[in-house]
């Protein structure tokens, strides 16, 4: 077993889990701009403590984005349980946005940061996924989306409603409206929504 392998203890546990939520709230608060040393200090430890889970900032927000994927994740399981398809997906969609909202880590991971490190986070963004493309293919499925939707729709709609939040190209920039504009262009309307005729 390597030292990377072996189990935290239990004070070094609960110094990556205070790490962890301190980050969590300067890089919703400030993005890229949060630095390593007002983490420390907003966590109530050493630099040197920090440095030692976390060798760099890009390592550390990955680790905080994929502990939002993880939450995000049981958002889906639970989101799976909804008998309507087309509801299903509609919440999907809304909570992975809701999820994002007025946090600058996660928009700016989704929008494309250049942060090298997702590999790192591979498995918790692989288990959304894997639950997302159920719910997505069952809507399509029961035809109650329209035919051509596919689950590679779906980042791109997710980051569109995203790129709204973040940017707020306007001062009327709403991403709610946009959600209900996108939601109104996927529900399937009729027979050629279901035959791919469109």
């Amino acid at each position: 077993m390597t030292e990377k392998e072996r189990p935290l203890r239990a004070d070094a546990r609960r110094n990556r889990e205070k790490i962890l939520e301190g980050a969590s709230e300067l890089f919703a608060r400030q993005g890229r701009e949060a630095q390593m040393e007002d983490i420390a200090e907003h966590c109530g430890l050493g630099l040197g403590t920090l440095y030692r889970h976390f060798p760099t900032k890009e390592a550390l927000w990955a680790a905080v984005v994929g502990r939002r994927f993880e939450q995000l994740s049981a958002l889906a399981l639970e989101i799976e349980r909804i008998q309507d398809p087309s509801e299903a997906f509609e919440a999907l969609l809304e909570g992975f946005a809701e999820a994002a909202e007025g946090d600058s880590a996660i928009q700016l991971a989704l929008l494309g940061s250049g942060v090298r490190q997702w590999v790192t986070i591979d498995d918790q963004k692989n288990e959304f996924h894997d639950v997302a493309t159920r719910i997505i293919e069952r809507a399509i499925a029961e035809g109650t989306v329209r035919s051509d939707l596919t689950v590679a729709d779906f980042p791109v709609l997710a980051t569109a409603l995203i790129s709204t939040m973040h940017f707020k190209p306007s001062k009327t920039a709403d991403w709610r409206r946009h959600l209900d504009l996108q939601l109104d262009g996927i529900r399937a309307r009729g027979p050629a929504d279901h035959d791919g005729d469109r």
